[in-house]
């Protein structure tokens, strides 16, 4: 797939929770925060937990750039849920 494929995939799942992995083998969860003609910008998923002295909750942590020329595959992560 091509860059501007990615790029389009990305601007479609904009604001969904996605799994993305690189040619690098790395496998980046979150949602998509930001996308610009060679970056897509993941907010990764933070899991529940203890920290702090009590329970915290789920949600998002800082977005960081992904290079649109690394990835070999997108996939909503909706569907690694189930």
């Amino acid at each position: 797939m091509s860059v501007g494929n990615y790029y389009n995939l990305c601007c479609r799942y904009q604001g969904r929770v996605v799994r993305i992995n690189d040619r690098f083998g790395n496998v980046h969860h979150g949602r998509i925060a930001r996308v610009t003609r060679n970056k897509v910008y993941i907010q990764p998923l933070r899991r529940p937990g203890f920290g702090y002295g009590f329970y915290g909750y789920g949600g998002f942590g800082a977005a960081y750039g992904v290079v649109l020329g690394v990835i070999v595959g997108i996939a909503l992560a909706a569907a690694f849920f189930w």
